[in-house]
Formats: structure tokens, sequence, C-alpha cells
């Protein structure tokens, strides 16, 4: 009897904001999402089939795929909350939480300050997502400005490094399965992408499903920050239940500008460029990697 093939990991890729060239829309994730789509296995089928769109709004304001995704196909949502808060309407946070209560795996990321803020009411990650003025951080003593470059930009902006370089980063003990990296010579994720004003995430008070896996450290203040939460929650005896989640503590570790600052940015990004990610080869390859392993545990598949 011949093997079946198993199906590949339908991923959709999805910003809160309509398509706008001078913004982050999801053209600028295109690194992302090419590579994704170039993933194969030992036997060279393909494990991700990728779909990438912008927000669109339908007669009602709501987005016609987030509204419904309890009903889609799709395994995994990598949601870019890149709004300054008006991102999901009510019927888009409640598709997405039908599709997060029937398995489904959601990524949800954000940035500085106030920026990707409809997420915090979210499904499960959410709650993890610390702004300034939505579901602030429960360390008040973090409820300080890190960045004090940018002055337009207020806390959480912790600054790990400019757009283009790398950030050295801590996986949290024991290592999480989504920073092992059996290519490095250490063999974990070392590096992520740096940015100079990163949001704040965190393990919501009374969450015990949930644990930081990976610290940045400030290189204004030397603090050290969280950069992702995971998430798993219990099964039921059918293994049925929510699916699992990861917060990311900001959208920029998946961004083109970031990965190769070369591609260019958005006008209103002020500050100077850096070019580590291009010269330190396993930088590159760290992020590739962890974005790998993000799209096979989200699915229940071991990196």
């Amino acid at each position: 009897m011949a093997e079946v093939m198993e199906k590949p990991i339908r991923i959709l890729l999805q910003t809160t904001i309509p398509a706008t060239e001078d913004d982050w829309s999801i053209d600028r994730f295109s690194l992302l999402r090419d590579y994704l789509a170039s993933v194969k296995d030992d036997e060279g089928n393909h494990l991700f089939q990728v779909t990438s769109r912008n927000r669109e709004s339908d007669a009602e304001g709501n987005d016609p795929i987030l509204s419904n995704l309890g009903e889609s196909d799709f395994d995994e949502l990598w949601l870019f909350a890149v709004d300054v808060g008006d991102g999901l309407t009510e019927k888009d946070r409640a598709g997405i939480t039908a599709f997060h209560n029937r398995g489904g795996g959601l990524l949800a990321t954000r940035d500085h300050q106030d920026l990707g803020s409809s997420i915090c009411n979210l499904c499960g990650v959410g709650a993890a997502h610390f702004f300034q003025n939505y579901n602030p951080d429960p360390d008040e003593s973090r409820r300080v400005i890190d960045d004090i470059y940018t002055k337009n930009i207020s806390w959480p902006n912790y600054h790990s490094g400019r757009n283009g370089d790398y950030q050295k980063i801590t996986p949290s003990e024991p290592v999480h399965e989504l920073l092992k990296n059996l290519a490095s010579p250490s063999g974990v994720i070392e590096f992520f992408p740096a940015h100079p004003h990163e949001g704040a995430v965190g393990v919501p008070p009374g969450e015990t499903n949930g644990r930081v896996i990976a610290i940045g450290t400030s290189q204004v203040s030397g603090r050290e920050f969280n950069l992702a939460v995971a998430f798993e929650w219990p099964k039921d005896a059918d293994g049925n239940g929510q699916g699992r989640g990861v917060a990311e503590s900001t959208f920029h570790h998946f961004c083109d500008y970031n990965w190769n600052a070369d591609i260019g940015c958005p006008s209103f990004v002020s500050e100077p460029p850096g070019n580590t990610m291009k010269t330190e080869t396993r930088a590159l390859e760290d992020i590739k990697t962890y974005v790998r392993n993000i799209g096979l545990w989200l699915a229940n598949k071991t990196p």
C-alpha cells in the first residue's frame, strides 16, 4: 500500500492594516514568506503552504478571513499587529478565538508603546502583550523609557540594537525546543534580529501554561527583557483544545528590513541601520531556524 504523503502545514501570515505602501504591510515580510514556502522535509516535500495578506474589510468592517477563521482550513495564524489600536474588530477576535479553540496555532506580535494594541485582549497570547495604555506591564518598574534616542517613541521601547543588526539572546533554562538549533556550535539559537524599540511581553498573572523562552538585553540600559513567550495549554482525552501560542516582543524579528536593511523601510523610520545580520552568517541562519521551529511547533510537530 502506497504511503500517503502528509499535507503541508497551512500558515496564514496576516497584518492588521490595509495594504499601505509606506507602512509595515505584508510585502515587508516577503523574506519570511519566501523562506517558509521554501522549507522541505527530508523527502523533498514542502513543509509549509503559506498565504500572506493584509487586512481587508467587508461591508460591516470585519476582515472576511479573520472573522471566519474558525471555519477555515488554516493550521496557523501568524498575526503582525502593526496598527495603532484599531486593527481587529470584535468579530475578527471571535473568529481568531474559534480558530484557536479548535486547535489552531497562533503567533501574535507587535511593537513599541501602543503599536499593535488591538491584540492585547485576543485569546490566549493576547494577555502576554504589555502596552503603555492597554494591559500595562504588571511590573511597574518596567513602565519607563528604555530607548532614549528616538524621542517620539515611549515605553515599552527596549533598545536591542539597530535595525539590520543582530542581538545576542539568552535562551531560558531549560532550553525550549523552539530555541534549539543542531547546526549551531552551541546547539541553541543565539541570534535574533535587533530593533531600537521592542515591545514588552511576559507570562500573564495567573497563567500556568506559558513561559518565557528567550531574553534580550538593552544596549542602552543593560536591562534584560523578554523576547518571546510560548504557551501550551492542556488537551482533553481526545486531544482537543486550544492550539499552541507564541507571543513575540516585536514584529521586527520577522521583517525584511531587520533581516537585510538594504531592502529598505517606510519613510517614517529615522534611525540609522546596521548590517551585522548580513556580516554574521550564523545570525540569519538562527532566525530562519527559529522560524522553521515555530512553524512546526505551532502545528504540534517536533522541530
